[in-house]
């Protein structure tokens, strides 16, 4: 037996909760351009849901009654982030879509360009794309 992942699965994958999975498999899709490849439902409540980015993973689920989202508990703990290719695009799109900004396109000393967003259950968002390489400070290895 091999500790690896099966395939198509990375080594690590969010697993986000939301009180209404159903809706936030749309909103996804819509806003941030995640591809839904898999939803479960028992007795009408879908108890697993998985979304694709390129080679990147999304999973995600209603936990029961007891959970509440971070944007009705009024703090996040956590954020997914994701490269993109075109950020501005990407940026464009997730506007359209009602996304909450919570900061507009820059520049980072490690040659990203990054924005962050805020799905409607408070989930906390951010995307890059590498334009440039790191500063000297930032380069790995």
């Amino acid at each position: 037996m091999t500790a690896n992942p099966p395939a198509g699965y990375p080594r690590i994958t969010p697993y986000l909760l939301y009180e209404d999975p159903a809706a936030a498999l749309d909103w996804l899709s819509k806003a941030f351009n995640l591809r839904e490849r898999l939803r479960h439902e028992e007795r009408g409540v879908i108890d697993h849901a998985e979304m694709e980015f390129d080679d990147g993973l999304v999973m995600l689920a209603n936990p029961g009654s007891g959970y509440r989202s971070p944007r009705r508990l009024g703090s996040a703990t956590a954020l997914v982030h994701i490269h993109v290719d075109d950020i501005y695009a990407h940026y464009e799109r997730a506007k359209e879509a009602g996304a909450e900004i919570r900061g507009e396109p820059k520049e980072t000393p490690y040659g990203t360009v990054q924005y962050s967003a805020v799905d409607p259950e408070g989930h906390i968002w951010l995307f890059s794309e590498q334009v440039r390489e790191p500063e000297p400070e930032w380069k790995i290895g």
